[in-house]
């Protein structure tokens, strides 16, 4: 589903070179490295969000490395989770729909009570935890029904049990539609709940 081919970028003194894999449609893969060691940039080449300076990048066998964001049917969710602080949760939840067109009442209901956020729907995202703002995040996210979603460091914010939920959330979207999940982490930990884990991609 997701496959990269001498991904290189280079931003002042910044570069990240070289970067092949391949990740096969309908698996959790996880790529780790330390931080600052372009993890971040690498997601934001997949989602259309940063062009590479070399490279190529096929979505289900289609080359995409040219076309926009909107036309890659990818959900993003970034490391510091940015939700829309002005709107409220259940507006937040039904942006990606919204903006499509498409109804999105039955989803963001059932995505909030998933997610444990039925109680903060009509609140506004400004006052939202850090583990709240990334639950609410990653079901903007996953919402529209993404073919991929990328998630950068999506524990971050989260307790335990928090993170527990999450990682079954994970589980069981794949589970009820064809959905492949690439994500970011600096922790070995968050490895143990991925098919693959991608290392070495970064070289010093």
């Amino acid at each position: 589903m997701i496959e990269l081919r001498d991904i290189a970028v280079q931003q002042g003194a910044f570069a990240l070179a070289g970067v092949t894999f391949r990740v096969a449609a309908g698996a959790h893969a996880v790529v780790m490295g330390p931080t600052g060691c372009g993890k971040t940039t690498l997601l934001e080449v997949i989602a259309g969000l940063r062009r590479p300076t070399r490279g190529r990048v096929l979505l289900d066998g289609d080359d995409v490395t040219d076309r926009d964001p909107a036309a890659r049917h990818v959900g993003y969710v970034p490391q510091e989770a940015a939700v829309f602080r002005t709107m409220t949760v259940r507006a937040n939840l039904a942006f990606g729909l919204t903006v499509r067109g498409r109804p999105s009442g039955p989803t963001v209901a059932a995505l909030a009570e998933r997610l444990k956020l039925t109680h903060l729907l009509d609140r506004r995202a400004v006052g939202l935890s850090g583990g709240e703002a990334q639950r609410v995040a990653l079901g903007r996210a996953l919402a529209f029904g993404p073919r991929v979603l990328l998630l950068d460091e999506p524990f971050n914010a989260a307790d335990a049990a928090t993170r527990a939920d999450l990682i079954a959330l994970l589980t069981d979207e794949r589970a009820r539609r064809p959905l492949t999940i690439l994500h970011v982490t600096h922790d070995r930990s968050d490895g143990t709940a991925a098919d693959a884990v991608l290392t070495n991609l970064f070289p010093p």
